[in-house]
């Protein structure tokens, strides 16, 4: 069997996430929505039998255990969630999975239980040891990455350099080519400021940080453009110009996708030597249990993952 042959054929993994979320319950609903196989990767799900209701040769049971009371998240079940991206990333790691998929963790009750990370996104940075590891929401729609993601919209001037412009551009265009199978991707650069700074009128990011960093990515032949003005750059025909939009703040990138792709926007991470997808909601403790989730983004998630999977494997 050659090389591509056997990755087609592993596995993709989905972790449960909170148990006490909706994760498990989207997880084995995208499971059942697909019959177990996306594609000519079987599905497996990771984490605590009981809570993930499924049966042997679909699961990847975890050591730990857990006692899960819907929408009463406990830090003593941490160990069991953080095993489950353990095994996941390091199966991923050894050629023994194609991709990962992570159902949503809750934060704050890892961090109470002693969980020395931000997030999965750090978290799994860490365990595959990744220089860096880059947020992106994608769907058949719009691509985005926000280059600050979760601080005071009073620190993003200061935390925006030419250096990490440049980083995660890089980051984005090698992702594009190498998992989402565009040879010649295109890069749109969204501006700090109101009209991308207005020739320095409305704030001098835009010409003295940004548009550097710009110039020197197309010194190295990528083909990016900007910074543009952020309230002109995701109308339908501004789209059909670049391949994903690389945005200065939080809200700058996720307002335009969760505007056009609310329940089908996925969370991508880029820079890992792994493919990781995950659904682009929370753990919506407030419906845990209750037969309400809809499971629509995680299963984009799943269907994301197999195709990055199969454009790496090329």
């Amino acid at each position: 069997m050659d090389k591509s042959a056997k990755g087609n054929a592993l596995p993709i993994l989905i972790t449960m996430g909170e148990p006490s979320g909706i994760g498990p319950e989207v997880a084995r609903a995208a499971f059942d929505h697909f019959g177990g196989k996306v594609g000519t990767h079987p599905l497996k799900l990771v984490g605590d039998a009981t809570v993930l209701g499924a049966s042997k040769d679909a699961l990847i049971p975890t050591r730990s255990k857990v006692s899960a009371v819907p929408g009463t998240p406990d830090p003593a079940n941490a160990a069991c969630v953080t095993e489950a991206i353990e095994i996941a990333v390091k199966a991923c790691l050894d050629g023994e999975a194609a991709a990962l998929v992570t159902a949503p963790i809750h934060k704050s009750v890892l961090n109470a239980a002693g969980f020395a990370f931000p997030g999965h996104t750090e978290f799994l940075a860490h365990l595959t040891g990744a220089r860096r590891a880059v947020m992106m929401l994608a769907s058949d729609t719009l691509r985005v990455v926000p280059l600050t993601i979760h601080m005071p919209v009073a620190d993003v001037p200061g935390a925006i350099t030419k250096q990490s412009v440049f980083d995660t551009a890089e980051i984005i265009l090698t992702a594009l080519r190498r998992d989402f199978g565009i040879l010649n991707p295109r890069l749109a650069v969204a501006g700090l400021n109101p009209h991308a700074g207005e020739d320095g009128v409305l704030g001098g990011e835009d010409a003295g940080v940004i548009a550097p960093a710009i110039a020197a990515l197309k010194a190295r032949g990528f083909a990016v453009r900007g910074p543009l003005s952020a309230d002109t750059l995701f109308h339908e025909e501004a789209r059909k110009t670049y391949d994903a939009a690389l945005c200065m703040y939080h809200d700058q990138a996720l307002i335009p996708i969760k505007t056009l792709s609310f329940w089908d926007g996925v969370n991508v991470t880029l820079g890992l030597p792994i493919v990781r997808t995950s659904p682009d909601h929370g753990t919506a403790l407030d419906i845990a249990g209750q037969g309400k989730a809809d499971a629509r983004s995680m299963i984009a998630a799943v269907q994301m993952a197999a195709d990055m999977a199969d454009a790496r494997s090329k």
